[in-house]
């Protein structure tokens, strides 16, 4: 790998290591990553996961320097109201090469213009004697998706500036797994970041009741757009192609423009309201009577309650108009949306509402509408649901809602081809999709300044 230089294209990581390898002639790295111990594991071929690490650890590790303790592994963070200096001086390394890497970094990017929140990997090493300050070894900064900035200290002292980068593609990714923790942590392992989760969230909330439907162990299935690196990392995601859990499959289909989900047989996935409007919680309370936990005497519960933590969003269940929002009386802050026809959903107890929600703004299906909260006449936090038909609060578990569109025709002949597609992806694997616009999915902006 060459010294950085600004006006030629930058070196790739993967064939250096390779050459290293079979030479063993880049000693002058100085990193402990081209040890024996490395070598041996170059011999076969990398699988993306293992390559990332090697890479990383060429950036961040470093030989121990004569007098001085082996190197560690420090993440600094820019706080704001901080200089990069700063931050690098903070983590107790030395003012002399605090300054020198300030000056190796600066032909490459704008030391002086550190967004809050950058955070780089640091190699020191601290002197054997006790002397407080530290050493500074190395240091890698992402400068990118797909760029790192690495600044090594040679044999001789001096500290040399690098950069690696790799090559982005896109592809139309399959993943399965099975849920361990949590659904949207199971997803985040399968690369699938929490765009594409959110997303899958808000379909299944129309089929699933997430605290007695799901299971620790059940299989999912994802198919979805990313931009990935030549390592494995996803740094983009697009769209949500398909997913399936506990039998419920359902496929994205364009119609007249627009991008749905459907079902195996062509009805559409969104059913009028959502059967769980919110993020996360657990069903505490049904609908009927009951002993009120405060009142102390029996009478009508005419909703459902969900526990979950104070500040969990809530979603609105389905398209409609605000029709309510503000107190009411042992509902604390209420909330109640007009859908269309004869149907209502009210929300109590919330925190707050979310921005802008205010009666006669227009909300959607899965938008967040406020948090939950301990309002009112309440033991603890918890959103209390209702649904309400033609002026009627109705049991929302079992009520029978209108459901949403069945294709047919053109529409489905077109569903059932594309249905067909993706099926056939799902045994083949992930396609690369890298000939239509990688740069328009990859694109991410950095609050690292580059030089020109």
């Amino acid at each position: 790998m060459s010294e950085f230089d600004p006006r030629q294209r930058p070196s790739r990581l993967v064939p250096r290591l390779i050459m290293a390898t079979a030479t063993c002639a880049v000693v002058g790295w100085g990193f402990a990553v081209f040890g024996s111990q490395a070598v041996a594991r170059l011999a076969p071929p990398l699988d993306p996961a293992q390559l990332d690490a090697l890479q990383h650890k060429a950036f961040t590790e470093a030989e121990a320097l004569p007098g001085f303790s082996r190197a560690e592994r420090r993440k600094i963070r820019v706080e704001t109201g901080e200089t990069l200096q700063g931050a690098i001086l903070r983590a107790g390394v030395n003012p002399d090469d605090a300054k020198e890497l300030i000056a190796t970094l600066a032909p490459a990017i704008d030391v002086t213009d550190i967004q809050p929140g950058v955070t780089f990997d640091a190699a020191i090493a601290r002197r054997r004697g006790g002397d407080e300050a530290v050493r500074l070894i190395g240091m890698s900064l992402r400068t990118g998706p797909a760029t790192t900035l690495a600044v090594t200290r040679a044999f001789d002292g001096a500290m040399r500036l690098r950069e690696v980068s790799e090559n982005i593609k896109v592809e139309r990714t399959v993943a399965s797994g099975a849920i361990n923790e949590s659904l949207s942590e199971t997803a985040a392992e399968l690369g699938a970041g929490p765009a594409i989760t959110n997303q899958m969230v808000k379909l299944l909330s129309h089929k699933v009741d997430f605290d007695r439907d799901l299971r620790l162990g059940d299989r999912i299935d994802l198919v979805y757009d990313r931009a990935v690196t030549d390592s494995g990392r996803t740094v983009q995601t697009g769209d949500l192609i398909y997913a399936a859990i506990k039998g419920i499959r359902f496929y994205r289909f364009m119609r007249r423009g627009k991008a749905d989900y459907f079902d195996a047989n062509g009805e559409n996935i969104r059913g009028f309201l959502l059967r769980t409007p919110v993020v996360s919680g657990a069903v505490t309370s049904g609908f009927g009577m009951r002993r009120h936990p405060i009142l102390g005497y029996n009478r009508m519960h005419q909703g459902i309650d969900f526990g979950a933590s104070v500040g969990t969003p809530v979603l609105a269940a389905g398209d409609g108009v605000v029709e309510e929002a503000g107190r009411w009386g042992e509902y604390g802050n209420w909330l109640k949306i007009r859908h269309t026809g004869s149907w209502e959903t009210g929300y109590a107890h919330l925190q707050r509402f979310a921005p802008g929600v205010s009666p006669g703004h227009t909300v959607h299906q899965g938008q967040v509408v406020g948090y939950v909260g301990t309002t009112g006449l309440s033991t603890g936090p918890h959103l209390h649901y209702e649904i309400w038909q033609n002026g009627d609060r109705v049991n929302p578990v079992g009520v029978r809602v209108p459901q949403g569109i069945i294709l047919a025709g053109a529409d489905l002949q077109a569903f059932r081809a594309e249905k067909v597609r993706i099926d056939q992806m799902l045994v083949r694997g992930s396609v690369n999709l890298s000939n239509s616009n990688p740069q328009q999915l990859a694109r991410i902006d950095s609050p690292v300044m580059l030089r020109p």
